[in-house]
């Protein structure tokens, strides 16, 4: 572990460094760009305001991210033992890509109001079609030889689902689960900041308007916090489902 992040850790510290001497060197105000110290400052005098609006902006990524999986699992399912509904959901899910989030997140506003609904929708509008769209894949590339000799062997449509079609699919769905988690911050902080009564867009918002972009870097410094961790905790989960696929990986990577 240590040697995977040491390089990540590497960059991110020089790039901080680079910021602070170019600052310093320059002699920015801090209402254009404060150092990196003024942020990290600046952001622990306002931690209770930030933790504050951290905590509904964690709820509903958690809660748009669950509705969105259970449609996407209830879709790719019904897609992989339907071929119609394959060619039925397959352009649909394309289309759902181009609706622009900026313009139909002020609209589910204005339909919805400033609850939880109408982020809950934008979180599923830009994660739904990664995660569906990587179990499709993995569904339609599990090993036909282990599908056929279930089916020789008596197995019903959905044992053979069960036992090969659903395992071998896991590799893909996790991968297409951490490109979706990220963007489930992403669009929570941009539902908030279209309309909302807390949250980190709310926050940063309000800084914004007050000229405080040392805050306001601030907001945006735990909101990659918040996403890292998520992503991180998808490897964690990925170890306890498919222990086999990790140990198998774990192994070609340290030969």
């Amino acid at each position: 572990m240590t040697r995977r992040l040491w390089p990540a850790a590497a960059l991110v510290t020089a790039l901080l460094v680079a910021w602070q001497v170019a600052v310093t060197v320059a002699g920015a105000r801090p209402q254009v760009l404060p150092s990196p110290l003024r942020v990290l400052e600046q952001g622990w005098a306002f931690r209770a305001e930030l933790w504050a609006n951290t905590l509904p902006t964690v709820q509903v990524t958690l809660i748009g991210f669950t509705v969105s999986m259970a449609l996407a699992w209830a879709a790719a399912v019904a897609v992989d033992f339907s071929p119609w509904l394959r060619r039925a959901l397959t352009p649909l899910l394309v289309a759902s890509q181009t609706l622009p989030v900026v313009a139909i997140a002020p609209l589910l506003i204005i339909w919805f109001g400033f609850g939880l609904l109408p982020k809950v929708l934008v979180i599923a509008l830009v994660t739904f079609f990664p995660v569906a769209v990587g179990l499709i894949e993995g569904f339609a590339a599990t090993d036909r030889s282990a599908t056929a000799l279930l089916r020789s062997m008596g197995a019903s449509r959905w044992q053979r689902f069960r036992y090969v079609r659903l395992p071998g699919a896991l590799p893909s769905f996790f991968t297409a689960l951490r490109i979706a988690i990220t963007y489930a911050v992403t669009g929570a902080i941009f539902a908030e900041y279209v309309g909302a009564r807390a949250g980190l867009g709310i926050f940063m918002q309000l800084q914004k308007n007050q000229f405080r972009t040392d805050l306001v870097l601030a907001a945006v410094g735990v909101t990659a916090v918040l996403s890292v961790t998520l992503f991180a905790l998808t490897f964690l989960l990925q170890r306890l489902v498919t222990p086999w696929y990790v140990a198998d990986h774990d192994g070609h990577g340290a030969r």
